[in-house]
């Protein structure tokens, strides 16, 4: 009796060591069951059964081994999960992966792959890359060419080093990456991330069937549009040839946990690197008006920093002017001069932008740029022509032959030359000295009168405005209390030093400001209008208009004007600690705020704001409430400043509709941003931003959690569990913004070349003007 239970225990433990996985490989017969895992030989990865979320369903799965909370990067049954924990994953003797229901060996997932013969010395093994491979057992030197399959040949929401995104020519298989349904479910989702082959390679992000974010064809360096980054974690790779063309990225360091990931709302592809303390953003995508595929369209150039955003080529203007004008830009921009072919034509060349679209366009690797230029004359098809590679002062050709689409304006190194007319290079029909082109001279010298007419007109307009405040009230009765008074520019040029640049205080759009001291040693600060700024002249008088009468300790009060010597001037009290952003971002000064004047500075932020949206004779919507416009007194106090931006509103009015979104990214609430529509709820929105930035001392768009990257909103929400002072601060904060997840979750590079959202802006509807002032 003895005897036979022992050859049982015996027969059940060898049972147990040859089924079982073992290590970083699985041989054939040898399984992995819900509660077992395997882990590659640098112990970097580890595959096995997961759930997500709250779900009940189990994946099978690759992970980083060293990083918490699980980060998966690879999902095997993506759309087939198991819906209990009697999973078993197992590799059978023709190479194909299976996962099977373990109660009734029913099929769930297979790899769809089986060699023609059985193979005994097939084994899956997970290697260090991440990658999940089928060779042939006892082979040393591992290479590409050894596997029989692999996962990165079927990537999900993650880019990992050494894996491709493009097209395989010869068995026709994209390799693209595809975002998740959902963080809790890892089914495919709306958007894919790929390299599109029709003309020259470019990259895309695409939502369904439709192209939301197109990356210019690859330039030598990197795909153009694509940020760029000096770093020293990863070099870029891009292969083309008759067998392939990919993309793909390989680290410098190999012991660096990286990961390029698409997040299932389809905010472009970030890279982001984990220093064994969370996830961080090393480079990603901003996401802005100019993102938009196509937003201006045909011969239309984007620049996100303009208003409007969309601008014509130069020798083409708006195909529907009034369209246009109103916002509208889907119509594009037509010829103003036919072309006529050939040497009768010109290019001009337009410098710093992401390539047009190339799906439809021609190239030649070994083409120079003269070369190509007399390719494109030749071809009356042929609207622009670049170099493919901008390496060693450029090489190849590059044709387009159809409308130039989905063109932006940044920092690329490199050149696209636009065909026109030849009249329109040399500005006249023929190279004669015409009466048309007398005429057009007259023309824009005329204009030029109006132009120099109108801009006097509304700054006499401000004059008499300024005027009219230092004299009588409505009613006729003089009223010394809502007096303005006045400074002579000989008054103000002394008690600046003659606008010393030792005095200089800033730079805004309407002007520097400076410091002065009067004769009484009181402090103040000088606006002073540039002649250049009309936009400033609008914020001027709207500034004017909106705080001259204002009485309230937390709102920055103006002291007097100065409209001489064609001079317009507003003086302001000098607030000694300058703007909040100056102190709360700045590491070696932010130690000054401590809790207590951080939460003095919030309280009176929102008496000020309080103030402006109930308790004033006329109700103010500031509409660009920022750090940068919280004035900061010799003991703290805040003051709210800059009201060009500011409507006023009378009687029970809170709101208004509007086509010219003004603001900052980052602060302004999503239904101002998409529609237009803006309240009081809009600077409640801003508040609440404001309140979180002053609680953490980071920037709404550099804050990172270890989950995933968020803005400072998706940050805060995520962290508010406990009840204490400084979190009963981030609830008002919240709640200001919204009482649900925030609408803004803000991934953001850690060198935000702008203050971005998230939100791809239709600008069909609105012109859209928002600063990072």
């Amino acid at each position: 009796m003895a005897f036979r239970e022992h050859l049982f225990i015996s027969s059940a433990l060898f049972s147990f060591l040859t089924n079982c996985a073992a290590g970083d490989t699985l041989a054939i017969g040898q399984e992995i069951r819900d509660n077992e895992t395997i882990v590659s030989a640098g112990e970097m990865y580890e595959m096995g059964f997961f759930s997500l979320g709250n779900s009940k369903y189990r994946y099978v799965g690759i992970w980083f081994k060293k990083v918490s909370p699980q980060t998966v990067v690879w999902v095997a049954n993506r759309e087939t999960p198991v819906t209990s924990v009697s999973g078993v994953f197992r590799v059978n003797s023709n190479g194909t992966l299976l996962i099977l229901n373990g109660n009734n060996n029913s099929l769930i997932w297979s790899s769809n792959y089986s060699l023609s013969v059985s193979n005994v010395n097939i084994v899956a093994k997970l290697l260090d890359s991440g990658n999940f491979v089928v060779l042939h057992e006892n082979i040393s030197n591992i290479s590409d060419e050894d596997f029989i399959w692999q996962s990165f040949d079927y990537p999900g929401d993650t880019l990992l080093a050494g894996m491709k995104v493009g097209k395989d020519f010869v068995t026709g298989r994209y390799w693209s990456v595809r975002s998740w349904k959902s963080l809790d479910d890892p089914s495919p989702g709306l958007y894919e991330d790929r390299i599109d082959t029709n003309g020259y390679p470019q990259y895309y992000i695409r939502r369904g069937s439709v192209v939301e974010i197109r990356f210019g064809p690859w330039n030598g360096v990197r795909f153009c549009g694509f940020p760029s980054k000096t770093n020293s974690l990863y070099t870029y790779e891009f292969v083309y040839n008759q067998k392939e063309v990919y993309g793909n990225y390989e680290l410098i360091n190999s012991s660096v946990i990286t990961r390029l990931y698409l997040s299932p709302e389809g905010n472009g592809m970030r890279m982001n690197w984990n220093p064994n303390q969370g996830w961080i953003p090393y480079i990603g995508i901003t996401i802005d008006m100019c993102t938009q595929y196509g937003l201006c369209s045909a011969f239309g150039s984007c620049n996100v920093f303009n208003s409007p955003a969309c601008s014509c080529m130069y020798g083409f203007e708006p195909r529907q002017s009034d369209e246009w004008k109103a916002g509208n830009w889907s119509s594009g921009c037509q010829r103003k001069e036919p072309i006529k072919c050939g040497n009768e034509d010109s290019y001009r060349k337009l410098s710093g932008v992401k390539l047009p679209d190339t799906r439809n366009s021609w190239y030649n690797v070994n083409m120079s740029l003269v070369e190509c230029e007399e390719k494109c004359k030749r071809n009356c098809s042929c609207t622009a022509y670049a170099n493919l590679d901008i390496r060693r002062g450029g090489s190849g050709c590059l044709l387009w032959l159809d409308d130039l689409m989905d063109v932006r304006e940044n920092d690329e190194n490199q050149d696209i030359f636009v065909r026109i007319a030849k009249s329109e290079l040399s500005g006249t029909k023929n190279r004669l000295f015409s009466t048309s082109w007398v005429l057009a001279t007259i023309i824009f010298m005329v204009l030029v009168g109006l132009a120099l007419a109108v801009y006097a007109w509304k700054k006499k307009r401000f004059r008499n405005l300024l005027k009219s405040l230092s004299e009588d009230n409505p009613g006729g009765v003089r009223n010394k209390d809502a007096e303005l008074p006045f400074f002579s520019f000989s008054d103000i040029s002394k008690l600046t030093n003659n606008f010393s640049i030792d005095n200089k205080l800033g730079q805004g759009g309407f002007g520097p400001v400076y410091k002065g001291v009067m004769d009484n040693g009181r402090e103040i600060a000088v606006k002073r209008l540039s002649d250049h700024s009309a936009q400033g002249l609008d914020e001027f008088k709207n500034e004017v208009r909106c705080i001259h009468k204002l009485q309230h300790r937390n709102l920055v009060k103006i002291l007097g004007f100065c409209d001489e010597k064609n001079e317009v001037m507003l003086i302001y009290e000098y607030m000694p600690n300058r703007s909040l952003d100056t102190i709360l971002f700045d590491e070696s000064k932010s130690s000054v705020l401590n809790w207590s004047h951080r939460l003095g500075i919030i309280n009176g932020i929102a008496r000020g704001l309080l103030y402006l949206h109930q308790d004033s004779h006329l109700r103010i919507i500031h509409r660009d409430l920022k750090v940068a416009n919280i004035l900061l007194d010799s003991d703290m106090n805040p003051k709210i400043s800059d009201f060009g931006f500011a409507r006023i509103f009378e009687g029970c009015e809170t709101g208004a509709n509007t086509k010219n979104v003004v603001g900052t990214y980052g602060y302004i609430p999503p239904e101002y941003a998409l529609h237009g529509v803006f309240s009081i709820r809009s600077d409640v929105f801003s508040f609440g931003v404001l309140v979180l930035e002053i609680i953490s001392r980071k920037k709404n768009q550099l804050i990172f959690s270890q989950q995933r990257t968020d803005n400072l909103l998706g940050h805060a929400w995520r962290l508010f569990k406990d009840d204490s002072e400084v979190l009963r601060s981030i609830h008002i904060g919240l709640l200001c913004v919204q009482p649900k997840p925030p609408a803004f979750f803000t991934e953001a590079d850690l060198n935000p070349r702008t203050s971005s959202t998230t939100t791809t802006m239709s600008a069909n509807d609105m012109t859209v003007s928002l600063t990072g002032r």
